[in-house]
């Protein structure tokens, strides 16, 4: 019979006798990510996140966005901005409010494609909600495949978070599509890996030009009329020129070359290599995986928008919203049974970067003659009266 570890990173968990149904743990790797080429969480957030400017501002500004829009509640015709549910965002738990809940949902969805709520249920009531990393989720699928429950690990310990629990499911599980996996979306930064490694190294390489003079490397050419260098010559001219010449702080130093000795430049430049077009075209490829126009960001080069405000509004309508209605859906759908059934939608009319689609709205709908003042109320979304 296999151990406590077999089972847990194994894949196969069986449940105990009283329950009627076979239940499987999918933990084939942290994310559900088969195949060598692609990196788990813990790579792509210390590799993208953590060590890449362009990640890390393309990650900030689509989180920060989507935590701004403001959410209300619909109950039949009426638009509530007061509710308990609306309550329970706000101050979601002690530790954070209802921005910091939404702005880590999105960056784990854009770091590692799975984003994870539990819920606190006490009393048969939703008391407070909590994000999970998910490097440390795994799914408990039933016999037919779906999941019945998840594995949360931490500190050596694994809880069952099953989702059988009333009045709503323990976990809600977000994810982004991935066509190879039933369980487990695929991140924007798993797509943009290759262009990540591209873009690190070529910061690798740019620090090494720095500290050895902003120049590539040359060679000492050693010309007396005596023969080559003596092991112990080589061997010291080495050392003194790693000591005297190499790194930031020797930058520009004057060489003395004893006799025989010439030095002469490779003639390998940045340019020749087409290093900055290089890192640019990669910088773009991440911006275009995470739905950031590459304006926003300062790339060099890229003059796909007339102007900052028209690649703004492009950020929101092409990135932005659609991943707000698509959390905001599933928020609403997973916690609406707990709180009389009611709906919750986003409500963009504040937002200023979209400040003059709306007005271009009002002014179509106002124009049009043929509709009653309640049915161009509705197309404004305020409902009819």
């Amino acid at each position: 019979m296999p151990n406590w570890l077999d089972r847990l990173w194994g894949g196969s968990v069986r449940v105990p006798e009283t329950k009627a149904v076979a239940q499987t743990m999918f933990t084939l790797s942290p994310l559900g990510l088969s195949g060598g080429a692609k990196k788990g969480f813990a790579a792509l957030a210390n590799e993208g996140f953590a060590k890449n400017p362009v990640v890390y501002r393309c990650v900030r500004m689509v989180a920060e966005s989507a935590a701004r829009v403001p959410l209300e509640v619909r109950d039949g015709d009426k638009v509530l901005t007061d509710h308990p549910l609306l309550t329970l965002l706000r101050r979601p738990n002690r530790r954070e409010d209802g921005k910091a809940l939404i702005e880590g949902l999105v960056s784990y969805l854009l770091i590692a494609g799975n984003a994870y709520l539990d819920a606190a249920i006490v009393e048969g009531e939703v008391k407070g909600l909590y994000g999970l990393r998910p490097d440390r989720m795994a799914v408990i699928a039933g016999k037919d495949g779906w999941p019945v429950g998840y594995a949360y690990t931490a500190g050596g310990k694994t809880q069952r978070l099953m989702l059988d629990s009333e009045p709503v499911a323990r976990v809600l599980h977000l994810k982004l599509f991935d066509p190879i996996d039933d369980h487990y979306g695929q991140a924007p930064l798993a797509a943009a890996q290759g262009s990540l490694e591209t873009h690190n190294a070529a910061t690798a390489w740019n620090r090494a030009l720095l500290e050895n003079a902003a120049r590539p490397s040359g060679a000492l050419v050693y010309s007396a009329a005596s023969g080559n260098l003596t092991e112990d010559q080589y061997q010291r001219l080495k050392s003194e020129l790693e000591d005297g010449f190499a790194g930031a702080a020797n930058a520009g130093r004057p060489m003395v070359l004893e006799g025989g000795l010439d030095w002469r430049s490779m003639a390998l430049s940045p340019r020749d290599m087409d290093f900055l077009d290089a890192k640019n075209a990669a910088a773009r490829e991440i911006a275009l995986a995470f739905g950031v126009p590459p304006m926003l960001l300062g790339i060099q080069g890229d003059n796909t928008y007339s102007n900052y405000a028209e690649a703004n509004r492009a950020l929101w309508r092409q990135t932005v919203i659609p991943l707000v209605h698509a959390i905001v859906g599933a928020l609403g759908h997973w916690l609406s049974p707990a709180f009389g059934g009611v709906e919750l939608v986003p409500d963009f009319d504040g937002i200023e970067a979209l400040a003059a689609d709306r007005a271009k709205d009002w002014e179509r709908v106002g124009n049009a003659s043929f509709l009653t003042d309640d049915e161009k109320r509705e197309l404004l979304g305020f409902g009819g009266r």
